[in-house]
């Protein structure tokens, strides 16, 4: 026989958040639970069996932190959250949930949302040298960027330098109009669109003049030595063996540099190894060097990309 249960939400505002965009949120809380979830206004119904309904009552709660505050909850976050309860990991959700990274220039809070994203952002302080691989939304460039412009803003380092090598599906620079800024532009904007969040675009000219900010090519950081600089080489699964050396040994005094890239979305000629790979098998057990791999467990974006990232993974299997 069904049961019911009901929560009483303390506004609009946590209603919102716990909903989700298109009620997201109630639709994977149910999957995740079994039970029947509905909001009507600020009141969350919950039916279904005593145990489907204990577990349902348990995730909602193990939420609060966010909601409460009428924070946006992404389904990564409920994912997590049932990883918690089903590890008895309670405590590490709550620090999770509590640790803030950073603010947007719109002041939502930016927080690593798996464990996993976690450790990779505990990787980064540690180390002066971080790589990160896994599929596509799983925040590898994004979160380096973050603690990075944070970095900068507090002016830990003098320069902000983002990089990744000029191959995408088959094609060249030389084909692309316009001078060299132009022509990368493509390539990087994914970076420029992190960096965004945090600086006022109407600034980045001005700070990219002065070479507070970089962003160029790989192939333009030969010969040169990157002191005091946060470095964040992306895409780096496009690069080759000589070109991944070439750049970790740029890295100088009171530098940092983060490596990410994604081993399933290579475009380097069929025959050519990838540098990334190659590192990671020379460096494993070099000591200073953090190392983080994301599952489709970790991607955060839209919930039909992780479950297209798993379909992929089953396939290659």
């Amino acid at each position: 026989m069904a049961e019911a249960s009901t929560i009483q939400l303390p506004s609009r505002e946590s209603a919102i958040a716990l909903s989700g965009e298109h009620e997201e949120n109630l639709k994977t809380l149910s999957r995740q639970t079994g039970a029947n979830i509905v909001l009507r206004g600020q009141e969350l119904h919950i039916s279904g069996t005593e145990k489907q309904i204990e577990l349902a009552q348990k995730l909602v709660r193990s939420l609060s932190d966010l909601w409460l505050k009428g924070n946006s909850i992404a389904v990564a976050d409920i994912l997590t959250a049932r990883q918690a309860l089903d590890t008895h990991r309670e405590n590490d959700l709550q620090d999770l949930q509590r640790s803030v990274l950073a603010r947007t220039r719109q002041g939502e809070e930016i927080r690593a949302k798996t464990f996993k994203q976690r450790q990779y952002v505990q990787a980064i302080y540690k180390n002066d040298l971080t790589f990160c691989t896994g599929p596509a939304g799983t925040g590898k460039t994004f979160l380096a960027v973050v603690i990075a412009a944070q970095a900068l803003l507090a002016n830990q380092y003098e320069r902000l330098i983002l990089t990744r090598p000029a191959v995408e599906a088959g094609e060249k620079l030389g084909f692309l109009p316009g001078d060299l800024q132009q022509k990368v532009n493509p390539f990087l904007r994914p970076l420029y669109d992190a960096l965004h969040e945090f600086i006022d675009p109407e600034k980045m000219p001005s700070l990219m003049e002065r070479g507070v900010i970089e962003v160029a090519p790989l192939a333009y950081m030969r010969g040169r030595t990157l002191n005091k600089a946060f470095v964040i080489v992306d895409e780096a699964q496009n690069t080759t063996p000589a070109q991944m050396k070439m750049v970790l040994t740029r890295l100088g005094f009171r530098s940092r540099m983060v490596v990410t890239g994604d081993m399933t979305q290579t475009d380097l000629p069929g025959h050519q190894e990838s540098g990334l790979a190659v590192a990671l098998n020379i460096l494993r057990h070099v000591e200073g060097i953090g190392f983080c791999e994301f599952s489709q467990k970790d991607v955060v974006r839209h919930p039909l990309v992780q479950r297209i990232v798993e379909a992929y993974e089953q396939y290659e299997k």
